[in-house]
């Protein structure tokens, strides 16, 4: 079934490539698709809208997601529009394979639907000096919370805000482009909601930080990194922060490819989760 609904999704965004008109703005400003569905890199959001919309236009983004780690596999499908490139509306359904620990749980993975909005408050990432600025909000809703709360989780559902500031800055190094970006988040979420809110350690919102930077080869080829600031809510086991290395690849303005190597940690007790992501969008 999982195969047919990524095959399914690979084609809809092929046919999204070849058919969508892009809107005005420049290259690769509205970044990629993050695992929760808002555009930014693969871990971290940005400050940036989906798709190419100017403030007149229409437009957003499709995107398939996938990260084998050692003992877990995540899978993350997303959509997004963009209204005059002012606000971001977009949904992810986030399925968290658990290969190893499947059988001991009998249970075959975690899932969790993300209903986010963005808005743009001030400013351009390529033009203003002081770059663009967003408010974001994340809406979590876990669907597999018997675990969860077996392990200690306070509640099934929680709600993460973010600031976020992000800004190209024009031939910066050796006359390439580097984009920087930041952003602090007030969240509850255990490994980002798979494992519930709140734990018996800590149910209150924490503030943590969140940034990405990357270097423009040309445009169509960025390579950077990420890195993710996480709360450590539950007491029987550590939750560690995250971190990748990227490569995105942007070929045509309805198109891009992102790959990266993940470092998630101590995930529900099992250490050094590493391995590859990809992730495919459409734009429009």
């Amino acid at each position: 079934m999982k195969t047919r609904l990524a095959i399914s999704t690979l084609l809809l965004m092929s046919s999204m490539a070849a058919q969508a008109e892009p809107g005005s703005r420049l290259w690769a400003t509205g970044g990629v698709t993050t695992i929760e569905g808002s555009a930014g890199g693969g871990l971290v959001p940005m400050a940036v809208l989906s798709g190419y919309a100017s403030d007149t236009e229409w437009g957003g983004s499709v995107a398939l997601s996938h990260a084998p780690v050692d003992d877990y596999t995540l899978d993350v499908m997303a959509a997004s529009l963009n209204y005059h490139n002012r606000i971001e509306l977009s949904v992810a359904r986030q399925t968290l394979d658990l290969d190893t620990l499947g059988a001991a749980l009998n249970q075959d993975d975690l899932q969790q639907d993300i209903f986010s909005a963005k808005i743009r408050l001030y400013g351009d990432v390529l033009y203003n000096r002081f770059g663009q600025w967003s408010l974001g909000i994340q809406h979590k809703r876990n669907r597999t919370f018997d675990v969860p709360s077996a392990v200690g989780a306070k509640d099934d559902s929680g709600t993460d805000v973010y600031l976020a500031g992000s800004k190209v800055f024009l031939s910066a190094l050796f006359d390439r482009n580097i984009l920087v970006n930041g952003l602090v988040r007030g969240t509850k979420a255990n490994q980002g909601g798979l494992l519930g809110f709140g734990g018996d350690r800590n149910n209150s919102y924490e503030a943590v930080f969140e940034g990405s930077a990357g270097l423009f080869f040309n445009r169509s080829w960025l390579a950077g990194v990420e890195y993710r600031q996480k709360p450590d809510n539950l007491g029987f086991a550590e939750e560690d922060d995250w971190y990748d290395v990227f490569v995105a690849w942007v070929p045509s303005r309805s198109l891009s490819v992102t790959a990266a190597w993940v470092n998630l940690g101590s995930v529900a007790g099992l250490d050094d989760q590493q391995g590859a992501y990809l992730s495919i969008q459409g734009s429009f």
